[in-house]
């Protein structure tokens, strides 16, 4: 049975920029509804770094002392491993402000955390197991989405603005013929867990060599692994048996070899596809996309949901007043893409550098860190100069243009859900 309904605006995902741009118009008194096709947010290997920008944000809101009762990891120095022992690249504690880390918290928690508050608002309705299948057109415009429930019922849903917030397969992407610019990555990424000892390493790390890769996150009693393979190639290695890929681990940092039996199969590794894409126009008549929807991002440096959210934001700022009037112009939708496309750019530009520089050099095995006596020269410019090692800090931690939340926004933390 089909149904019509009206809302001032329709969020499509309720990922990190779905859920916090509800959250924030809401908080401004106007109506949102966000749409996510699943019934909970309980998938694991998703995006899991709240950058301290984000945190931040949290204070603003008067989520930040709701968000330190979550279960989460605190970790402030970026690094490498080397034969020598592992060696900090970069120092979260040298950030300006109040959160001198980035904080790993399962996101399915930070999404509940978001729902929570955004439940507190009445302007605010957020619908699980509803799925957007296209748009709906009206006048030369987008005027809102059709939708499928899990049951079967389908309907449109009629706004004002509708934002693409679902991801870097977006169905309203594609359905608006709005089309990437696509940057070519060197790997895609193998995510599993091992377990983690007491005393061994903190923070995150990485270690290449041999044409391998393998990034360490530590999360208390486990690290989340990310193992980078060369781009296209999960089959072939798959083929070559589970026993292969233990004694890759093993052979690139001995010290786990006591644990690489606790990927008991291929099911234990989840593929994660990389892409680096930007979209040239990030809005139609009626339609903004954000977050990886407008730019998916490399995970080198987690930095994917830090600049959803800081989209977000931006969005709710810009667009409020507008959306207050009842009419949303193209050159409102304009100032959010020309606010945020510089922070975008540059921080997929330096991907792009470390892409070619060093992960496509060390998967090919030209270069190494492991069985050198002499590390990198980036690497012993940031050991001599100390200082230095918060750029990288605040690059990724921070980012280029932080964005803070609206007047409308914000709460003092006893006014706030807990």
């Amino acid at each position: 049975m089909s149904s019509t309904e009206r809302t001032r605006v329709c969020v499509v995902g309720g990922g990190p920029a779905g859920m916090v741009l509800g959250l924030l118009l809401a908080r401004g008194g106007i109506d949102v509804v966000v749409l996510e096709k699943h019934g909970d947010f309980l998938r694991d290997f998703r995006g899991d770094t709240v950058h301290s920008s984000t945190l931040t944000l949290l204070d603003e809101l008067g989520l930040g002392e709701a968000f330190a009762r979550v279960p989460h990891r605190l970790v402030d120095q970026l690094g490498v491993i080397l034969d020598s022992g592992p060696v900090r690249l970069g120092d979260m504690r040298r950030l300006p402000g109040p959160h001198k880390h980035i904080a790993f918290v399962p996101q399915w928690d930070f999404l509940d955390l978001l729902a929570r508050a955004g439940a507190e608002e009445p302007c605010f309705t957020l619908r699980m197991r509803t799925e957007a299948t296209g748009l709906v057109r009206e006048g030369g415009r987008v005027a809102g989405v059709r939708y499928r429930t899990e049951e079967g019922e389908t309907g449109e849903l009629r706004a004002d603005l509708v934002v693409a917030c679902d991801g870097r397969s977006s169905v309203l992407r594609a359905a608006a013929g709005l089309r990437a610019r696509e940057f070519g990555v060197p790997m895609d990424v193998w995510w599993f867990r091992l377990p983690r000892h007491e005393g061994n390493i903190a923070g995150a790390g990485g270690r290449f060599g041999g044409g391998r890769a393998l990034v360490l996150i530590d999360r208390g009693e486990y690290y989340q692994c990310a193992f980078l393979i060369r781009k296209g190639t999960d089959a072939a290695l798959r083929a070559r048996g589970i026993e292969s890929f233990r004694q890759g681990l093993a052979d690139l940092i001995p010290w786990l070899a006591d644990r690489v039996d606790h990927v008991r199969s291929w099911d234990d590794v989840k593929l994660l596809d990389v892409r680096l894409d930007r979209l040239p126009r990030w809005h139609t008549d009626g339609l903004l996309c954000v977050g990886d929807a407008a730019h998916a991002m490399s995970p080198i440096g987690g930095v994917g949901i830090n600049l959803a959210v800081q989209d977000a934001v931006a969005a709710a700022r810009l667009l409020a007043e507008p959306l207050r009037r009842g009419r949303v112009t193209g050159r409102d939708l304009a100032k959010v893409q020309l606010r945020r496309w510089l922070p975008t750019a540059v921080t997929q530009t330096v991907q792009r550098l470390i892409h070619r520089g060093l992960l496509d050099r060390a998967l090919s095995g030209r270069i190494s860190v492991v069985n050198r006596t002499r590390p990198p020269r980036v690497v012993r410019l940031l050991q001599r100069f100390p200082r230095l090692q918060v750029v990288p800090a605040y690059l990724f931690g921070v980012g280029l243009l932080p964005e803070h939340a609206p007047d409308f926004a914000r709460r003092t933390p006893a006014s706030a859900p807990r």
